[in-house]
C-alpha cells in the first residue's frame, strides 16, 4: 500500500512538472493579476496558492516574485512571495524524503553526495549558505534537500529567514516596476533604491565566501599533515608550465590552474565536506581560489602561505 501511494505521488509531481512546462508560456504577470483581482478579498491567497503549486512544480519563480511585489507592494508582496515560496518549498522536502529517501541513501554520489555531507557536517548553516548562495537552483534544492537528515523544523526556519534578503530584493524591482508603468514622480528614487538592493543581493555570495573561509597553514602544518597521511586535497593553481617547472611541486598535489577552477569545480566535489589546502608560488592566487571554493560550497578551505616559496626554502622535497 506505501510502495502504491508513493508510485501515485511521483506519478502526479511528473504530470505536474510536465504540464507546468508544456503551459509555462502561459504564466505570466498579466494573467496572475486577472487571477488574484477576480478573486477579490481572497486574492493574496489566491496568489500564495499559485506560488506554492508554482515552487512544487518548477514554474518560474522570477515571474512570480516580481509579480508579487506589482499586486501588493513591497511589503505585504515580500510577505506573500516568501511564505507562498516557503510552503512550496516545505511540500517539495516533504514529497522528497516521503518518496526517495531510503534509495538515495544507497545510491548517492556527485553533487548530491556533497550537499548531504555539507548538510550533515553543518545542518541548517549550510540551508542557509545555500538559500544565500544559490549553488543549486531553487526548485531543485528544495526536493534535494528532503533527501538528506536534516530536520524539517531546522530546514523550514533556514528557508524562510535566509530566502529574505532575496525576496526583498525581488519583490521591490516588480513593484518599481509597476510604478515606473504607472508614472510615479518618485520612480527615480525608487529605481535607485532597488538598483541598491540587488546589488547587495549580488554581493552576498563573495561576502559568504569570505566569512567562510578558513585561516593560512604554514608549510610545516602542511607537512605534518601530509606525514600523517590526512585525508586531505592538496591542490595546486599555478599555471601548467610553473607545476612542472623550477620550483617542482609537492607530490601528490592536484593541478588546477586558477583560469580553469570554476570550469573544473565539480572534478573536486568529494571534497566539498573535507579539508583543501591550497598552494600557489606564494598565496596570491591561492587566495582568490579559496574565495571560489568557498562560494561554491567547500567548508574547510586553507591557503598555504607564501607557498611552493616557502616550502622549497624549507628544504622539503619536491617532484
Amino acid at each position: 500500500m506505501k510502495k502504491l501511494l508513493q508510485f501515485s505521488v511521483f506519478i502526479l509531481l511528473i504530470a505536474g512538472i510536465a504540464l507546468s512546462i508544456v503551459y509555462r508560456e502561459y504564466i505570466s504577470a498579466d494573467a496572475l493579476e486577472a487571477w488574484v483581482y477576480d478573486s477579490g478579498t481572497a486574492g493574496p491567497l489566491v496568489f500564495m496558492a499559485i506560488y506554492i503549486v508554482g515552487t512544487i512544480f518548477f514554474l518560474p519563480g522570477s515571474v512570480l516574485t516580481l509579480a508579487g511585489g506589482a499586486l501588493f507592494g513591497p511589503v505585504w508582496g515580500t510577505f506573500y512571495n516568501l511564505t507562498g515560496a516557503t510552503i512550496g518549498a516545505i511540500i517539495s522536502f516533504i514529497a522528497a524524503r516521503y518518496l526517495a529517501h531510503d534509495w538515495v541513501e544507497k545510491k548517492t554520489g556527485g553533487r548530491l553526495k556533497s550537499l548531504k555531507q555539507g548538510v550533515e557536517s553543518e545542518g541548517w548553516k549550510f540551508v542557509a549558505f545555500v538559500r544565500l548562495v544559490p549553488l543549486f537552483p531553487f526548485n531543485l534544492l528544495n526536493y534535494a534537500l528532503g533527501l538528506t537528515k536534516i530536520k524539517l523544523s531546522h530546514y523550514s526556519l533556514a528557508t524562510y529567514i535566509f530566502m529574505l534578503p532575496g525576496a526583498i530584493a525581488y519583490t521591490y524591482l516588480g513593484y518599481v516596476g509597476r510604478e515606473a508603468v504607472a508614472g510615479d514622480e518618485a520612480i527615480i528614487q525608487k529605481v535607485m533604491l532597488a538598483i541598491a538592493l540587488l546589488a547587495i543581493v549580488s554581493f552576498l555570495p563573495s561576502l559568504i565566501g569570505k566569512l567562510r573561509a578558513k585561516p593560512m597553514i604554514g608549510v610545516d602544518d602542511l607537512k605534518q599533515k601530509i606525514d600523517n597521511n590526512e585525508d586531505l586535497l592538496l591542490l595546486d593553481v599555478r599555471s601548467e608550465q610553473d607545476y612542472v617547472g623550477e620550483q617542482g611541486h609537492i607530490a601528490g598535489s592536484v593541478l588546477i590552474p586558477l583560469e580553469e577552477l570554476s570550469a573544473r569545480i565539480d572534478e573536486l566535489s568529494d571534497y566539498t565536506e573535507k579539508t583543501v589546502a591550497i598552494i600557489c608560488r606564494t598565496d596570491r592566487r591561492s587566495a582568490k581560489a579559496s574565495q571560489i571554493l568557498a562560494k561554491n560550497g567547500f567548508a574547510d578551505v586553507h591557503v598555504v602561505k607564501q607557498g611552493m616559496t616557502d616550502w622549497n626554502k624549507k628544504g622539503y622535497k619536491t617532484s
